[in-house]
């Protein structure tokens, strides 16, 4: 019989406590799929049936009650002899790099960092603002920061801030001279301000609504690469902008843009912090998550 680890037993534990392996994996900071293969395995090793599935619960079985009662303890005494050895807020020190997209270094600098910073003063933050999407492995980052979706999947991924909604906006004076938009087809008359991604690729703005999607390679004479100008761009009048709503939020309350395609619009899973699951997680990043997950709504 292959024996559990420590982190198998904490997975198993997490959830038969919330009941739902989407909730149990995003507090331990994995996917989904990962953690559904992990405890398989453990089944599979110790030949018995740890939870009962169903397409709308999960609970553990008598033989996983009996398998996290008797563990419990023993994880505790090891979490206690851990945070001895553990460097102390004011002991913890060196440089912790983060890459992430604008947006995703724009929550931690609102969020997470001024905490961070006021718990661990002797740790050095090097957080870089980069368009393009890297290798934080190769290119000697800590952790990285971009959308859900894009996290790759032998990253372990922690979420970040809110779901994020991209909108379709203008300004009311375009909307105004031109025919109504009631469907992303109707896209295809319009001045639409375009996104080069850091690839140098166009973005398809993408749309979805009652399970159908819809990719669309919009038409304009303007291309810009920055959501901020193409905010401006549309509030001056010249064309329809997709970006998301928080850049946009401001313009709308004030009246200076309107939101178009709204039922078209759902809102995606947002941002994630992710970092490398295969290897020793430094303790300047761990004390990180352990902020960043502090900070997080409930």
């Amino acid at each position: 019989m292959k024996r559990p680890s420590w982190s198998d037993i904490d997975a198993l534990a997490e959830i038969a406590a919330r009941r739902s392996f989407r909730e149990a994996a995003d507090s331990l900071g994995v996917t989904r799929s990962s953690l559904s293969h992990s405890i398989r395995a453990m089944e599979r090793n110790l030949g018995v049936r740890l939870l009962h599935r169903t397409t709308r619960s999960v609970s553990p079985t008598v033989e996983g009650e009996r398998l996290i009662a008797g563990m419990r303890p023993l994880i505790k005494a090891m979490d206690a002899v851990l945070s001895e050895l553990a460097p102390s807020a004011e002991q913890l020190r060196g440089v912790l790099r983060i890459n992430g997209n604008e947006g995703g270094i724009r929550v931690l600098l609102s969020d997470v960092v001024p905490r961070f910073v006021d718990q661990y003063p002797r740790v050095e933050l090097d957080l870089v603002t980069d368009g393009a999407f890297v290798d934080i492995v190769d290119c000697g980052f800590d952790a990285g920061v971009r959308l859900m979706e894009a996290v790759p999947r032998d990253m372990i991924a922690v979420p970040l801030g809110p779901p994020v909604r991209f909108v379709a906006v203008a300004s009311p004076d375009y909307l105004a001279c031109h025919d109504a938009i009631k469907e992303p087809a109707a896209l295809r008359g319009h001045c639409c301000i375009r996104q080069r991604l850091p690839s140098g690729k166009r973005y398809r703005w993408e749309f979805e609504r009652d399970g159908k999607s819809v990719s669309i390679d919009v038409p304009g004479q303007l291309t810009l690469d920055n959501n901020t100008l193409m905010v401006e761009a549309a509030i001056g009048g010249l064309g329809i902008a997709y970006v998301p709503e928080s850049y946009a939020a401001a313009a709308i309350a004030e009246g200076r843009l309107k939101a178009v395609l709204e039922e078209w619009c759902p809102p995606d899973p947002g941002l994630a912090l992710y970092y490398s699951g295969h290897r020793q997680i430094p303790a300047t990043l761990r004390a990180f998550i352990d902020v960043l997950r502090s900070v997080q709504p409930r």
